[in-house]
Order: C-alpha cells, then sequence, then structure tokens
C-alpha cells in the first residue's frame, strides 16, 4: 500500500484537472481498502474514493481528507460467470470476455474507467446496461462495518443509477459479479439502431462478438470516446449530462416549445422511458440550443467531435470547465425549459 501527501490528483482523473489530496493511498487488495475505510471514518476524515477517474470533477483546491485510490486486481471466469475486482480496467475485462466467447457486455467496450465504478453509475451504452447481466456487488459496508453481498435486485439499479449511487457515503464496491451468455460466439442481440447500422444488421440479430466490441470502438473513438492522450478530445469524462427523461405532459410541451423555436417539422428525439414516461437526447438539446461542436474560446471547449462531451484542451481549471458547464445548461434552460444533469461526479464544487 502505497501513501502521498500532498499529493496532485489531476493525473487520475481523465479531465487532467483538480488540486491535490492531502493523502493519497493506492490499495492493492480488498484488505487495504477497508483499513483504509475504516481508518478514515473512525477519525472522521473525508474519503473520496478513485478507481478510473473517467467520471470525476475535482475542484483546483483539490480533497482535503484521504483520497483512496482502488488498485486492485481479479479477473475469474468460470462456467460464464464473471467476477471483477473493483480495481481492473474496465475496457481491458471486456476484451477477454470476448475473447473467452461470451456474451453480454461486448457493446460496453472502449468505456474508460474501473470496473468497481459499473454498478454504481449504471454504465451502459450502445444498447447494454450492465444492470443486465451484474448478478451480485461485493461492498464494505460503511455503515454496517462489515462486506455485504448485494443482489442486482439491492442493487435498485435504473438509467445511470443505482442503490451506490443514491448513498454515496455508505457502500465502497470491492468485486463485481456478473453472469455472461454462450452464444456460440455470437454477440447480444444488437439493440442500438446506430451500431445495428455500422454493422450491417437489422436490430435483434447477433453478430460475431469480435465484431461487435470492434464496431463499438470505432463508434467511439469517431466521437471522441476512447481514451487517447494525444487526443484533446478525449481529456472528458465522455458524455457530461444525463439524457432527460421527462413525464408525458412535460414532453408534450417540450415538443411544443422546439416546434415554436425550430419550426412545426421538427420533432425532438423520443425514446420509451416506461410508462408514462420518454427519453429525449441531451445531445440534441445542446446542439439545438446553438452550443455546436468545438463551442468555446477558452482552455475548456465542447468536444470536436461529440457535443455532449466537454474537454480540456490543455491548460484548463476545473472552474473553467465549470463555466462552460454553466453556459450550456443555462442556455438548453432558455431554449428549452428542461434543466440538464451533470453525469460526472462533482468534488468541492458544484454547479
Amino acid at each position: 500500500m502505497q501513501e502521498l501527501h500532498d499529493a496532485p490528483l489531476a493525473p487520475l482523473t481523465t479531465f487532467r484537472l483538480g488540486g491535490p489530496a492531502a493523502r493519497l493511498v493506492t490499495a492493492t487488495t480488498d484488505a487495504e481498502v477497508i483499513d483504509t475505510v475504516r481508518e478514515a471514518d473512525a477519525a472522521g476524515t473525508p474519503l473520496l474514493v478513485i478507481g478510473g477517474g473517467s467520471n470525476l470533477v475535482i475542484g483546483d483546491k483539490g480533497f482535503d481528507g484521504t483520497a483512496l485510490r482502488i488498485a486492485t486486481t481479479g479477473f475469474e471466469l468460470r462456467d460464464g460467470t464473471l467476477e471483477l475486482a473493483a480495481g481492473e480496467v474496465w475496457t481491458d475485462a471486456v476484451a477477454r470476455t470476448v475473447e473467452a466467447g461470451l456474451a453480454g457486455i461486448e457493446c460496453l467496450a472502449g468505456i474508460p474507467g474501473s470496473a468497481g465504478a459499473t454498478p454504481i453509475q449504471n454504465v451502459g451504452a450502445y444498447g447494454q446496461e450492465v444492470s443486465s447481466v451484474i448478478t451480485e456487488v461485493i461492498a464494505y459496508d460503511r455503515r454496517a462495518h462489515e462486506t455485504v453481498t448485494l443482489t442486482n435486485e439491492e442493487c435498485a439499479f435504473s438509467y445511470r443509477h443505482s442503490r451506490f449511487k443514491a448513498d454515496p457515503e455508505r457502500y465502497v464496491v470491492l468485486r463485481v459479479r456478473f453472469r455472461l451468455q454462450d452464444a456460440d460466439g455470437l454477440s447480444a442481440p444488437v439493440r442500438y439502431a446506430e451500431a445495428a447500422r455500422a454493422l450491417g444488421v437489422e436490430p435483434g440479430e447477433r453478430v460475431p462478438l469480435a465484431a461487435a466490441r470492434e464496431t463499438v470502438l470505432k463508434l467511439r473513438a469517431g466521437k471522441g470516446m476512447v481514451l487517447d492522450p494525444d487526443d484533446h478530445d478525449t481529456w472528458s469524462a465522455g458524455s457530461f449530462f444525463t439524457n432527460p427523461i421527462l413525464e408525458d405532459a412535460r414532453f408534450d410541451a417540450f415538443r411544443a416549445r422546439v416546434r415554436e423555436r425550430l419550426g412545426d417539422g421538427v420533432e425532438p428525439p423520443a425514446y420509451p422511458a416506461g410508462e408514462g414516461h420518454t427519453k429525449t437526447s441531451a445531445a440534441w438539446l445542446i446542439d439545438k440550443a446553438g452550443f455546436t461542436k468545438g463551442y468555446g474560446t477558452g482552455p475548456a471547449r465542447i468536444s470536436t467531435k461529440h457535443t455532449l462531451a466537454l474537454t480540456n484542451r490543455g491548460g484548463a481549471t476545473t472552474e473553467d470547465l465549470l463555466a462552460l458547464a454553466r453556459e450550456v445548461v443555462a442556455g438548453v434552460r432558455e431554449a428549452f425549459g428542461i434543466t440538464l444533469v451533470n453525469e460526472p461526479v462533482t468534488v468541492g464544487v458544484s454547479l
């Protein structure tokens, strides 16, 4: 276990932003993770848990407490059941399941971050979500002072949300278990229209696992969503805002506002989101409110590849990023009456 003081946190985040931590502990075993958490809790010290740093916005003043970087390793695959240590690199784990011929997470290729973060955010992309394949999450319960195993149902998954995100001070994820499918080398049914088009199949069809993974990686790379240290479009947290889910009455009012602003023939994106609810596209809202790709003049700008990603062009501060985010939120609210919600976790700052 490594311990540093006044340690830079920016290099541990994909934004490459944020001030230092008073103390940084890097834990490589579950026992080290639990010991560090218990020590901080017993002393009343603020605790920040860091995995891959791909969903963090840390304030310029840093973190006055203990930052715990989880660097545990462990990949165990047996009879279609996969157990990952929280510190495992997610995109590497996806590649290994594809190589093993198992379906269920192949369309989540290229997502940065660690395995332990996936249930917290209920990570999803291109028609797949981890909630559909997670069977259990092993976590340290800071309230009960013990290690617990939570079933899929107990995780209370919903769109980009979970029990862990709803109560962020309670659980520290240690391991995640998944149930994958052996479909004779084929993927799960392709659900996402864009992926189906790129693969040349109809939605609902299966394709070779490697083809699904490679196609998703190409689609993500084209949007600046695959990490590349030389590409500032990837100095981001991926999608900065969640897609709004609106009750029917609110969606009808939103549609009317779209027609008023953009013309009678314009219809906003609409996707079923449960009874009485419709999901629309945050990227579409941002673009139609006037914030196009590459928007901005300072060191923090909208990605040149995707309007949903806010990026550090090099030399930005967290305040630069937040100023841009607030401008986008205000502009979308003024244009369409919808308030966007940030997807990354903010530390020491807020929109």
